[in-house]
């Protein structure tokens, strides 16, 4: 009996959190003067808006790519049990990267994930998925910032830059009690300009533990000389770590290049995300710092 009742009031909830809206035709337009974009309701109560990316021609292993056959960025509305639920994936181009994952995060959305569709894509092209929950108009508010932003980016440069041509950090010497002290890691010499930390935790894979050794770990790599260098990493994160962990390394201007999963079935589920940056060791040795206590200080919550 009590095994039945906790299945009927869990159905209840479901019931409750899939409830329509307060006016058949009040979200749609509500969506529409907040997004600044059409939108439409489906049967199911579901409200879309849509933006195709037809400012810049791609074209996908020498085809041109019309913005149908993928190339639609999207936000997708429902009734939740706190307001509205959004999902939705934006297309992006690698120098707007940066200025929508910023614009998502001070307009209170989430991302979800950071990675590309398609192989031998000329200009290259990412998929930056973003989530949130809460106000109908804020969530859409929140679309709007994100379109802007990639807008603006596309008013200073019609075409998207391929990035930097000039010289990368010459190979100098890296001194690794310093990445130590400041990241509280310790660090792996590779060579004089090539400093590594790592932090791994575990999780169950097939019923298995497993751990750093098996690739579920939290990494930088420094290379360069101390005035001048590069980091590239990698943080495996909880769900509840993945915004801190994003937003700490955004703050200090750190580059997020990819968020996704490695594994398939792990328990707890985990997602890692790629970065990278540019600049004095001391300043990014502090930012890898200031994302791994934020990871912390989540898992203490």
């Amino acid at each position: 009996m009590r095994n039945f009742l906790r299945v009927a009031f869990a159905a209840a909830s479901v019931l409750a959190a899939q409830a329509a809206w307060p006016a058949a035709n009040a979200p749609a337009g509500l969506v529409e003067r907040a997004s600044g974009s059409k939108a439409t309701l489906a049967a199911d109560g579901v409200v879309r808006i849509g933006w195709p990316r037809d400012d810049v021609p791609v074209r996908v292993d020498g085809v041109p790519l019309p913005p149908a056959a993928g190339l639609g960025s999207w936000a997708a509305f429902r009734p939740g049990p706190r307001g509205a639920i959004l999902m939705g994936d934006t297309v992006v181009f690698q120098d707007e990267v940066d200025a929508a994952m910023d614009a998502a995060f001070a307009g209170g959305l989430e991302v979800t994930a950071l990675h590309n569709h398609f192989f031998h894509d000329e200009p290259r092209v990412y998929f930056l998925h973003i989530a949130g929950h809460g106000d109908l108009r804020a969530l859409a508010a929140g679309v709007k910032a994100v379109w802007d932003a990639i807008k603006q980016v596309r008013a200073a440069h019609a075409m998207p830059d391929a990035g930097p041509a000039g010289a990368g950090p010459a190979a100098g010497r890296i001194d690794s009690r310093e990445i130590e002290a400041v990241t509280g890691l310790k660090a792996a010499v590779i060579s004089d300009s090539v400093v590594k930390v790592s932090a791994g935790r575990h999780v169950f894979m097939h019923g298995v533990r497993s751990g750093e050794s098996m690739g579920v770990n939290t990494w930088a790599a420094f290379v360069g000389g101390e005035e001048d260098a590069v980091i590239d990493g990698d943080f495996a994160m909880t769900a509840a770590e993945v915004t801190p962990v994003l937003k700490q390394l955004r703050a200090r201007d750190l580059h997020i290049v990819a968020l996704h999963n490695h594994m398939i079935g792990e328990s707890p589920r985990i997602f890692f995300t790629h970065f990278w940056g540019r600049g004095r060791v001391s300043v990014l040795a502090g930012a890898f710092r200031a994302a791994l206590d934020a990871q912390r200080n989540t898992g203490r919550r």
